[in-house]
């Protein structure tokens, strides 16, 4: 098969131009620069550049195969000072990676409300409202990393001052409820309606054997937007099950050790290490499998685009489908020797042993019978 559909220069050269786009235009216009990786080793200390229409500092970070569903921007917030408002016709989920401080919201009706963040605090911006961030410190930055999907908002208009200038409230997304950001929400099966979780490092999960390895798992539903993201954890000396979906997903490892592979379909696996702070971001369709190799259980986020989840027609994710009939989830039983050998050595070097028997057993009850020809790696 061929190498993720790799071409030579000259063919890629009569497309370069189409590279070009509104939101890469403008995120130029901002002095910023696009990280075009899909793996960031440390978000806390990717370098920022000025940025000053917001006044603090940034980067974007933002993988050719996901431009044009969703983004991802790094921004910190100076000591003792606070960012410039803005209001945006786009949505934006933000997780806030070190520093104390508060976010005030507002609408062109009066409603205001205002609430304080941590290290670890998730929430997102209401559509189209007015918002600013504070630092807390006076002595320390503030940072946090978002995801928004102003890029095929951007392209779409084609217009910078409709995007970030248009007066329009939307009260059923916010109307200036004094418990708009209260940390609390409604549970419905895998997906909570809330609006703020003050500790996404610590949230309570629920069990999600599905993904394998005992994990568990809980879902956003944030701000009454489009996007979504989710959080997933596994113990110790486990993995999760490889699998596959669309573009846009944003994987943000909040504890933990280990390692993660990526691959396209045909290709050999390549292989990323992580702990807190760690950005990996699949490229459209590429299998990706999650290793904990640390002494404390692995945590990660996931902002995400709707466009990641390819679903059947039940509305499952085909990612939490066996590929043995028809899904995007490699089982443990069909994976390459490869993946357990390789497990097996990275635990070897801290003086551990895998601990997946448990879960390879806990599988054959719901495994679905081997097609003709099995799936592998």
């Amino acid at each position: 098969m061929a190498k993720d559909a790799l071409v030579s220069e000259n063919l890629a050269n009569k497309f370069a131009t189409e590279k070009d786009s509104p939101y890469t235009r403008w995120v130029a216009a901002e002095g910023l620069d696009i990280i075009a990786a899909h793996y960031v080793p440390n978000l806390r200390t990717v370098e920022l550049k000025p940025w000053d229409r917001r006044g603090g500092r940034g980067v974007f970070i933002n993988h050719e195969a996901t431009r044009t569903s969703n983004d991802c921007y790094v921004c910190e917030i100076p000591a003792g000072g606070k960012l410039a408002p803005q209001r945006q016709l786009f949505e934006e989920m933000i997780l806030v990676l070190d520093g104390h401080g508060s976010t005030k919201v507002w609408n062109d009706a009066g409603a205001e409300v205002t609430f304080e963040w941590q290290p670890g605090s998730l929430f997102a911006i209401p559509l189209n409202a007015n918002h600013q961030h504070f630092n807390g410190s006076g002595r320390q930055a503030a940072r946090f990393v978002s995801s928004t999907n102003l890029p095929p908002v951007l392209n779409l208009y084609d217009d910078v001052e409709f995007v970030f200038g248009t007066a329009k409230d939307f009260p059923n997304r916010f109307n200036g409820e004094p418990d708009y950001f209260a940390p609390n929400g409604e549970q419905k099966g895998l997906l909570l309606d809330t609006n703020f979780v003050a500790d996404a490092v610590n949230l309570p999960l629920i069990e999600a054997k599905e993904r394998g390895a005992g994990g568990g798992h809980i879902r956003f539903a944030m701000a009454k937007g489009s996007m979504n993201s989710h959080i997933s954890q596994f113990p110790t000396a486990t993995y999760k099950k490889g699998h596959r979906h669309g573009p846009g997903a944003h994987v943000i490892i909040l504890s933990g050790e280990g390692y993660s592979l990526m691959w396209p379909e045909g290709e050999e696996p390549q292989r990323y290490e992580w702990g807190p702070g760690t950005l990996i971001v699949p490229p459209n369709m590429w299998f990706h499998q999650h290793f904990n190799t640390g002494t404390e259980p692995g945590r990660y986020l996931a902002f995400k685009h709707e466009v990641v989840s390819v679903r059947n027609a039940q509305g499952v994710p085909k990612a939490w489908i066996s590929m043995r009939i028809g899904g995007d989830q490699i089982d443990y039983a069909d994976e390459s020797g490869y993946v357990r050998e390789t497990f097996r050595e990275a635990l070897a070097k801290h003086g551990m042993q895998p601990q997946m028997e448990a879960a390879y057993e806990a599988e054959l009850a719901t495994l679905p019978p081997a097609p003709e020809r099995a799936v592998t790696v």
